[in-house]
């Protein structure tokens, strides 16, 4: 792929003798004749190196680095400068140039240098697609996030594992929750045992009885043979519920016995069975509500809660997607073996912004697609799906990635605070932080501490 040159200078004649000389050598070029018009060129496109001036009357180069450095930090750049001095090479290199020349300009020197910096800028991309290869993932047991609801998870995993106690863990589809099963499961003692996962809602009622706890040969037709249940086979292990609220009345009740009893009856059997079984159930319905309903049998529900997982929705934690949709691309590129390197600023715009009904797992799928369909080596706008690129209500998102997610948070928080009628205990307590952090988290987004439904 030819590189992408930026050059940045007052003097029209710099500009173009440049841009001619770097073309003779293969590269395409851009230019710009101050640092704001350069900054808007480096948000709209990508550029592997930026050649600028290092005084200009509008924004000089040292600003545009530094501006630069903060929505592309990838772009590699060369200060030109005819003010030659020890204090500004060493400033400029400080703040992240790769290399420093001065006017009048050698050509000859410049071609060689500039070859040699994408030279090294192509090592370094191959060097970071080498170690998305070989490199095993880091995360809490491939559970992605750094936002403060995730570290409240987190915590309670690392509480919970070691114990032998039943945990539900509940969330809407695509929350993870199978994934915070198995990091309990796999941090506990069982962990060398099996981790069993059954869907509740996938088998048909009159053959789940048999799944769970097998049966005897000639119980019922077709048990041509005695079969061992779920409950068995997870014998030492984990036995994962999930949908545990599609569970018929009838088979509630049987599990309740299993779990107290720590023994069951196959279908058919006069003999009770002993187990060790460690219980994690999941569900994205209220269970507590179907209780009151009738629906869900309240001795089992406090049984199976004894500590219950509410896993948040991504767009509860919007400043852990640029982490999963690094994470989904190095995942990706390494199965289709595509080298891509991430995704631009535009796009992950995009991602931030988008409301994600489908969670993780739709957001995983369009990364997935975009991997697919990606040409450069960098996932851009066109890489995502019509409804994702053409989404509304973004245009006072900030450009700034670390702004985006500052954005996000004060809209979560003002929403929440209004979903509890600026009871800022209940909004602390909702949020998973401390009364004062919330107080601190208030201020420091510009949130008026007498909240209306206007702000």
């Amino acid at each position: 792929m030819t590189a992408k040159i930026l050059i940045v200078d007052d003097e029209k004649a710099i500009r173009e003798s440049l841009q001619i000389i770097l073309a003779e050598e293969g590269f395409e070029t851009d230019t710009a004749n101050n640092g704001i018009q350069a900054l808007e060129k480096i948000k709209e496109e990508g550029y592997d190196l930026v050649i600028t001036d290092l005084k200009m009357p509008q924004s000089n180069g040292m600003e545009l680095l530094k501006k630069s450095s903060q929505i592309s930090p990838d772009t590699f750049f060369i200060i030109i400068t005819a003010y030659a001095s020890v204090d500004t090479a060493i400033n400029a290199l400080r703040n992240g140039a790769f290399d420093y020349l001065i006017k009048p300009i050698e050509f000859d020197d410049l071609i060689i240098r500039v070859k040699r910096l994408l030279e090294y800028k192509k090592l370094i991309a191959e060097n970071v697609l080498l170690r998305q290869r070989i490199a095993p993932v880091k995360d809490f047991h491939n559970i992605i996030g750094k936002s403060k609801p995730m570290q409240k998870i987190f915590e309670i995993i690392s509480q919970v594992a070691p114990t032998n106690s039943n945990v539900l863990i509940s969330g809407k589809s695509g929350t993870g929750k199978e994934l915070v099963a198995k990091a309990i499961h796999f941090n506990s003692k069982r962990k060398n045992k099996i981790f069993l996962p059954i869907n509740c809602g996938a088998i048909a009622e009159n053959l789940m009885e048999s799944e769970l706890f097998g049966h005897k040969k000639g119980s019922f037709t077709g048990a041509v043979s005695d079969k061992e249940g779920l409950f068995k086979v997870a014998d030492g292990g984990t036995l994962f519920l999930d949908e545990i609220g599609d569970l018929p009345l009838a088979l509630q009740v049987k599990l309740l016995r299993a779990i107290e009893d720590k023994e069951f009856f196959p279908v058919g059997g006069i003999k009770a069975v002993k187990t060790d079984v460690r219980i994690i159930a999941a569900t994205n319905q209220d269970i507590f509500e179907k209780t009151k309903k009738g629906e869900f049998r309240e001795d089992l529900y406090y049984r199976l809660n004894v500590v219950e997982i509410k896993l948040p929705s991504l767009n509860e934690r919007k400043e852990d997607i640029p982490l999963l949709v690094n994470h989904f691309v190095e995942k990706y590129c390494n199965e289709m073996a595509k080298p891509i390197l991430g995704v631009n600023n535009q796009a992950m715009k995009k991602l931030i912004s988008y409301n994600w009904q489908g969670g993780v797992r739709e957001l995983e799928n369009m990364i997935e697609r975009a991997v697919i369909f990606a040409k450069g080596d960098k996932i851009c706008l066109d890489d995502l799906t019509d409804n994702v690129r053409n989404s509304k209500n973004e245009s006072e998102i900030p450009e700034d990635l670390k702004k985006a997610i500052l954005y996000f948070e004060r809209k979560h928080i003002l929403n929440i605070i209004k979903k509890y009628n600026n009871n800022k205990e209940a909004v602390a307590d909702a949020l998973n932080i401390g009364l004062s952090s919330l107080y601190r988290k208030m201020e420091l987004l510009n949130i008026p501490t007498k909240f209306n439904s206007d702000n």
